[in-house]
């Protein structure tokens, strides 16, 4: 047990811990929802995650997702899996850099536990709702949460024991509506919550 571990132990317990790092999380998209869920995935003591992304980091990004300059041109996951190490280095990430897409989704993601639907389009994100509503994993998935206020509106929606919404349900990304770190970092925080409390709470 190395030392983030021990201070994390102090505020769950062995047993919670323990029971946590058994569990395996994959993160669809590695971008603003995607990097500071997985953040706090690695922060409440997940210690497996699979990480799919085909995306490298842009300066664009740097405003909302959980990386740094110097990582400019990497690919995400690549950074991410760098930066997660960095909070602790007992984490066993798996990356692999390429688009998730409605062919190849279920099979990615057959060996998680549970999934995070972290995607910025739409159509991404309801070709992961498709997948994944009757797929037996816990899922995670979020709509409107672009611009800035209003973060009570930033809601939980439970579709059913295995299957929950973030967001407002309304606030997409669009022109005058962009994407600012406190309301995407809400969402993610929301998104690794709901998966912390459920195995936690797993028999």
């Amino acid at each position: 047990m190395n030392e983030f571990e021990r201070g994390l132990v102090s505020y769950i317990g062995e047993d919670k811990l323990e029971k946590l790092k058994k569990v395996k999380v994959g993160i669809a998209g590695a971008g603003g929802l995607g990097s500071n869920c997985a953040f706090n995935l690695v922060r409440s003591g997940f210690c497996k995650l699979k990480i799919v992304d085909f995306d490298v980091v842009e300066p664009s990004n740097l405003n909302r997702q959980f990386y740094f300059l110097d990582q400019l041109g990497m690919p995400k996951v690549l950074a991410l899996k760098e930066n997660l190490e960095r909070i602790n280095p007992e984490v066993r990430i798996e990356t692999i850099q390429q688009r998730v897409e409605q062919y190849n989704a279920k099979n990615l993601f057959d060996d998680c536990d549970a999934v995070v639907e972290a995607f910025d389009r739409v159509n991404c994100k309801t070709m992961m709702a498709e997948r994944f509503y009757s797929s037996g994993k816990f899922f995670v998935c979020a709509s409107g949460l672009a611009g800035w206020g209003n973060s009570d509106d930033i809601k939980v929606r439970k579709v059913h024991d295995k299957f929950y919404m973030v967001g407002d349900s309304v606030s997409e990304v669009k022109e005058g509506v962009p994407p600012i770190s406190p309301r995407v970092n809400i969402a993610a925080a929301k998104q690794a919550d709901l998966i912390l409390n459920y195995f936690l709470n797993k028999d």
